[in-house]
This record gives C-alpha cells, structure tokens and sequence, in this order.
C-alpha cells in the first residue's frame, strides 16, 4: 500500500481535544485521525451498501435481510 502525506490546518483548540482522545487511546495525534477517518469510511460504505441491500429486496424482503432500526445509523 502506498502512502500520501495529507497537511491539515487545525485550530489550536481542535488539536488539544484531538491529543487529548488520542492520549487516552495511547496513541500519536496522527493515528488517532488516521483511524478515525478510516472507521468513518467503513461506516458510511457499510451504510451505503445496507440502503442498495435494501433496494435491491424492496418490500419483499425477508426480515433478516435488512438489520433492525437500532442498528442503521441516520
């Protein structure tokens, strides 16, 4: 997998919260984004492919098919 630097401009305040929660995690401020934005992606790709899932089926779908309303995110 190739790598790419990605620069961000952050305020001073939004840095102290992020090293705060990445302190917490024991991790670098760096990871803690990387991770977040990584888990970010996964959620809304597996949302996506939950709504096409329940496209695809419509009305006929079997009550397995689509996951309880407590388990979608909004």
């Amino acid at each position: 997998m190739t790598s790419t630097v990605l620069s961000l401009r952050v305020d001073s305040e939004l840095l102290d919260r992020l090293h705060g929660h990445a302190a917490k995690r024991g991790m670098s401020v760096q990871d803690y984004v990387v991770r977040t934005l990584v888990r970010d992606d996964f959620d809304e790709r597996f949302h996506t492919a939950v709504e096409e899932t329940e496209r695809f089926y419509g009305a006929d779908a079997p009550p397995h098919a689509t996951p309880p309303p407590s388990a979608r995110r909004t």
